[in-house]
């Protein structure tokens, strides 16, 4: 009996490239598929969770869109992964400074990811997991960033059940950010996770929207509509 359509994507079998760029807003997914895929057809648009499949260069990717949180990437990617044969997933994503290196509109590789999570636990190991991304996917990423004359930080990277922190006088993040942690997001951990246990590729191409040292913060707007570089790092690696 067939897995597709889930509870979750209802395209059918055949409907995803093999590669899928995943935003956290279908804005964003939208916006990527209108501005930068031919022929992107809406495969996928349960809940509002905007799917595309098209061309880029002549090659084909998709574009969806995962929703904020680990649960919310840790079902789509795994839905996408097991049953349908997706290979790689390239999550295309904003996160906030903890270095005072980077400014907004930096974009960070995400080379490996740490949290407090409990969803790690699923996977039956007693010792703390820090999962990584696919190196293949990061070493082209490294290149066509150098390509396209665009500075990739790569390195370590939070990954938080909560936006807002409450963690008293000294919080996870500053914690980390003694231990050369670059920036806080929602998704990697699951996102890795979830390709070492499928034995599948992924990669978090990050774009600084706020700063947790300076304060410093851009608009929704220009979050959904101006992180191109980002985007375009991951359509030439796909």
């Amino acid at each position: 009996m067939s897995n597709i359509p889930t509870p979750h994507i209802n395209a059918r079998e055949g409907d995803f490239a093999r590669t899928v760029l995943m935003p956290g807003d279908p804005l964003r997914s939208k916006f990527i598929a209108d501005h930068y895929l031919t022929g992107a057809v809406l495969v996928n648009n349960v809940r509002g969770v905007q799917g595309y499949t098209g061309t880029y260069k002549g090659k084909r990717v998709s574009v969806m869109a995962s929703g904020m949180g680990m649960p919310s990437i840790g079902i789509y990617s795994y839905e996408l992964y097991n049953f349908y044969g997706v290979e790689n997933i390239i999550r295309v994503g904003s996160a906030g400074a903890m270095s005072a290196k980077l400014k907004l509109r930096d974009v960070v590789a995400g080379v490996s990811a740490y949290s407090t999570s409990n969803y790690g636990y699923q996977f039956g190991f007693d010792g703390v997991l820090a999962p990584c991304c696919s190196w293949e996917l990061l070493e082209k990423a490294v290149a066509a960033a150098k390509e396209l004359g665009q500075p990739l930080v790569p390195g370590p990277v939070f990954s938080s059940d909560c936006f807002y922190e409450q963690g008293g006088n000294v919080t996870a993040s500053q914690k980390l950010m003694k231990l050369g942690v670059l920036c806080v997001e929602m998704e990697a951990y699951a996102l890795y996770l979830n390709a070492a246990a499928a034995g599948k590729n992924a990669l978090a191409l990050l774009t600084i929207s706020d700063s947790v040292v300076t304060g410093e913060a851009l608009s929704a707007e220009d979050r959904q509509n101006t992180f191109t570089k980002m985007m375009e790092i991951a359509l030439e690696i796909a």
